[in-house]
């Protein structure tokens, strides 16, 4: 295993927490279908219950959706490269500041949208209590994720930041559109990682110049830094001088395309059929990602979606043998 079994199992866990997370924050914003009676005539109406004013385009699930989402991703991935390449970090953070204010808001909007109470849609300032109270929340879990950060509240934030991005893009997919997304996905993930660097580069440029990183990341010692670190401390006490030696510290890290594209497709099925097969493709993602934590070597760079999207359709597989 390139980490050991501690690292490697608390990063499977803090995936899987958020894939649930993830469930639990879409199951609240699956689109409604309501019928009204226009004229005489009986018409279904979709809403969509996603907060701040965000909607889905009316035409939603078909290719141009597919084709409008690469596009997007395309862009954002330039765009980093660019603003990476000139080193134009304040608009770096204040991008990744306001993306991650906005997908907090959504998932703790998911909450207050679970107590099924009245009053969090009370309108205060002109919006529902519910909206204002999550943006208070998130502005300065934002500011110390992006601003001030420690690891612990990067990755206590990181739980839910997927599945608000996730409850944007999932009304806008159907089964067959976010199949070809992952196909899509896994390929460039490899070419990006073994072929370009990109992966690499981006995740340096984030972790070195701007001190914020887009998944999962915990630092650890290893054995061989444990005792580096204890050799030092006798030196010091010996000589009563403070060491300016520097101790390198091993990072594990998880990307958070990694993370967001398995709750993106449980979500898509679980609007489509239910709870059953999105538990299913959760399963197979955990397995994938799992795999390739078991198989993967130290000083090694590898594409994760590739596993993660193998284990996704073996889900789908074992849930379409199994109940079909």
């Amino acid at each position: 295993m390139k980490h050991n079994f501690k690292i490697t199992l608390i990063l499977l866990g803090m995936f899987l927490i958020t894939q649930f997370i993830g469930l639990f924050v879409v199951g609240q914003y699956l689109p409604n279908v309501e019928q009204i009676v226009v004229e005489g005539v009986v018409q279904n109406v979709t809403t969509n219950p996603l907060p701040y004013g965000l909607e889905p385009p009316t035409e939603i699930g078909g290719g141009a959706s597919l084709i409008s989402i690469l596009i997007s991703f395309v862009i954002a991935i330039t765009l980093i490269l660019i603003l990476s390449k000139y080193k134009w970090k304040f608009l770096i953070k204040g991008w990744f500041f306001i993306v991650i204010v906005l997908a907090l808001g959504i998932s703790l909007n998911a909450i207050f949208m679970s107590f099924g109470s009245s009053y969090f849609s009370n309108i205060v300032f002109g919006f529902p209590l519910a909206w204002l109270i999550t943006l208070v929340l998130a502005l300065p879990l934002a500011y110390l994720k992006i601003y001030r950060p420690n690891y612990i509240v990067h990755n206590a934030t990181e739980l839910f930041v997927y599945p608000g991005i996730a409850a944007i893009f999932i009304p806008i997919l159907s089964v067959y559109t976010v199949l070809i997304l992952l196909v899509l996905i896994s390929i460039y993930d490899m070419w990006a990682v073994w072929h370009s660097g990109i992966m690499q580069k981006m995740a340096k440029f984030q972790m070195e110049e701007l001190n914020i990183f887009g998944g999962f990341f915990i630092p650890y010692m290893t054995k061989k830094v444990r005792e580096q670190i204890q050799k030092l401390r006798i030196k010091e006490k010996k000589t009563k001088k403070k060491s300016k030696q520097g101790i390198k510290v091993s990072i594990a890290i998880l990307g958070g395309g990694d993370v967001i594209f398995p709750i993106i497709t449980a979500g898509v099925f679980m609007a489509a059929f239910g709870i059953v097969p999105a538990l299913f493709i959760i399963g197979g993602a955990f397995a994938g990602l799992g795999s390739l934590f078991l198989m993967s070597e130290k000083k090694k760079f590898y594409p994760a979606m590739p596993f993660i999207s193998g284990g996704i359709f073996l889900g789908i597989l074992l849930w379409w043998l199994i109940l079909f």
